[in-house]
């Protein structure tokens, strides 16, 4: 049972929730009652039967062991944990189109056609899953996303390990369709964690905490391609589904948002209501401007390393280049970088600034990829390094989007968002095929870089700062 102690007058005065019956401050390790002219504590709830106490203005010490410990709770680790497991399976498909459309009897032109269709099949079942968990997160909770999600998309990948033994149906068909499967299955992970974090972690510590999990669950595509490396493609559909059934059993014990659960009995307040976006002007310019200054992440991903076996052969690199080797490269700097980005913003006190700083080390990156004249394999793999840490911003600009909208909102924003960007790597992989034809493969993904990076930049050059912005309010 939860009930409100105030802090003694003159010492804060606030009124901070705890679990059971009274503490005394010394128990957290401060002193009880506390001393005149002394900064009173904090009390900040991290998980089941959990509680820490911290000063934001106490000694260097004292804060450095408690302010960040947080950071550690139970569920940052599954949210953490289960982004690696997303991102695993997310990215399984484009380290394995080559060998398992070849093991399927498809030639090369198939392969990227085929390849392609299947891909945006995937990516088409992120956008519609994105809006159906996002508003499922703000009607039904964070945590019914959570399992509800990975229930969906560890079955479509165990059913995509058997592609190779259909019979009752065209196998590349059936492949489409389990891809959509689990794209709308993988929709709600990173959004609803993402959410749940942003709620759980002090104002102070949601970009080092939403950096941390994505910095960790993205080392998931780097498991995935030498999980494929180690047995082979189908196999690691099975390994990717079982990782997440087994996942399953961490969520027992995470607790849901207490943000959401003060607004969940209030039947007065509208709860996930997707429309809304589109209702309200500034509302629908904030939310376009969230997706919008994405798109870059998603062009260096679906088309400069998924696709980077054709930019290999366009620019004569000596070496056929793997396009899951790429993949897995591009996601090691993706990882630091978003490790780093929550860190950046932290420091600079500002989301944008980080973010524009990162965008624009990858605009760097993608201008010599496409037109460095690159020759040797080393350094075409070193670029896809440093262009996924120009994208580490990923975990940093999910995070901007939760931040933009109130509790009643939140998640169907933070859920929504990413799969749009995900979801528009279609018109992307489509603008590329028309044009490669005329304009060949160098300009064609030029030509989409150009207005996926304009788009960028403008969007996050004019979105609201959410820099240390309060969330508990609601959408009205």
């Amino acid at each position: 049972m939860f009930r409100q102690i105030p802090l003694p007058k003159g010492e804060g005065g606030a009124k901070h929730r705890v679990r059971g019956t009274k503490r005394n401050y010394s128990s957290c390790g401060t002193p009880h009652p506390p001393l005149r002219g002394t900064p009173s504590p904090t009390l900040a709830y991290i998980s089941v039967g959990f509680f820490v106490a911290y000063s934001v203005h106490s000694t260097a010490s004292t804060k450095a062991h408690w302010h960040y410990a947080p950071l550690f709770s139970l569920p940052v680790i599954v949210a953490a944990l289960g982004y690696f497991v997303d991102i695993y399976d997310l990215l399984l498909f484009s380290i394995v189109r080559v060998p398992s459309l070849r093991q399927l009897g498809l030639n090369a032109e198939q392969i990227s056609t085929v390849g392609t269709t299947i891909l945006n099949s995937q990516m088409g079942g992120l956008l519609l899953g994105g809006i159906l968990w996002g508003v499922l997160g703000d009607k039904r909770g964070r945590l019914s996303v959570l399992f509800g999600s990975i229930i969906t998309y560890s079955i479509a990948n165990i059913a995509c390990g058997f592609v190779a033994h259909v019979t009752f149906m065209e196998p590349t068909t059936y492949y489409a369709a389990m891809r959509f499967v689990a794209g709308v299955g993988l929709a709600g992970e990173l959004g609803a964690g993402i959410t749940l974090v942003s709620e759980v972690l002090s104002k102070e510590l949601r970009a080092i905490g939403t950096s941390l999990v994505a910095g960790i669950g993205l080392i998931g595509a780097v498991v995935a391609y030498f999980t494929v490396r180690l047995f082979n493609w189908e196999m690691a559909f099975f390994v990717g589904g079982g990782m997440g059934f087994a996942l399953l059993l961490l969520r027992i014990g995470v607790i849901e948002s207490g943000m959401f659960k003060g607004i969940a009995t209030q039947k007065h307040v509208v709860k996930g209501d997707f429309f809304s976006f589109f209702t309200n002007r500034k509302r629908l310019g904030t939310y376009l401007r969230c997706i919008g200054m994405g798109l870059p992440t998603w062009f260096v991903i679906g088309i400069l390393a998924t696709l980077s076996n054709e930019f290999g052969v366009a620019l004569g690199v000596d070496k056929a280049i793997d396009p899951g080797l790429s993949i897995m490269w591009c996601y090691v700097g993706l990882a630091t970088g978003d490790l780093l980005s929550g860190v950046l913003s932290h420091a600079l006190h500002s989301r944008k600034k980080a973010i524009t700083l990162m965008m624009s080390f990858t605009l760097i990156g993608a201008l010599i990829y496409l037109f460095g004249g690159i020759q040797s394999s080393g350094i075409f793999y070193g670029l896809c390094v440093a262009m996924g840490f120009g994208i580490g911003y990923w975990a940093m600009f999910v995070t901007v989007g939760a931040e933009q909208f109130g509790t009643n909102l939140r998640a169907t924003a933070a859920t929504t968002v990413p799969n749009m960007v995900r979801g528009l790597l279609i018109p992307m992989t489509l603008g590329y095929q028309y044009l490669k034809p005329s304009l060949q493969v160098i300009h064609s993904g030029a030509v989409v870089g150009l207005v996926v990076f304009a788009i960028g930049f403008y969007c996050i050059l004019t979105i609201p700062e959410t820099h240390g912005k309060d969330l508990d309010y609601l959408e009205q």
